[in-house]
């Protein structure tokens, strides 16, 4: 079982910064990366960020440069660092930790999501 809790969203005006922070708990499986997601009203959810646990990072092109995504000493506690921010940014941010279920040949992996965090950004 894996348990999230994400924390940071609220509202800043066009400029500002925010950092989000999942905290993801598991019991037997590792957490192999951890992504964060976005849905805008009225829109699909897309990829924002990821980080694996070698430290291998991705971004949306939209936020390359403005946005920056980190973990502490495990991947179990992400941060996703906000800065410059745009109206556009505007969304709820959701964290997807993927698990690393099994071993050898059976090992798979098992998404999670937790509830969403709102950002809004207007002046």
């Amino acid at each position: 079982q894996v348990q999230i809790e994400e924390s940071g969203g609220g509202s800043v005006q066009p400029g500002g910064s925010l950092r989000l922070t999942c905290k993801v708990t598991t019991t037997i499986y590792p957490i192999r990366s951890v992504n964060w997601f976005r849905q805008a009203p009225g829109e699909k959810r897309v990829l924002v960020a990821y980080i694996t646990r070698e430290d291998a990072t991705h971004y949306r092109e939209s936020v390359e440069g403005r946005f920056t995504i980190s973990r502490e000493n495990t991947i179990n506690t992400v941060h996703l660092d906000m800065k410059s921010l745009k109206p556009e940014d505007t969304a709820v941010y959701y964290c997807n930790p993927v698990e690393e279920v099994g071993w050898g040949a059976q090992r798979r992996d098992v998404d999670y999501w937790g509830k969403g965090t709102l950002v809004t950004v207007s002046s």
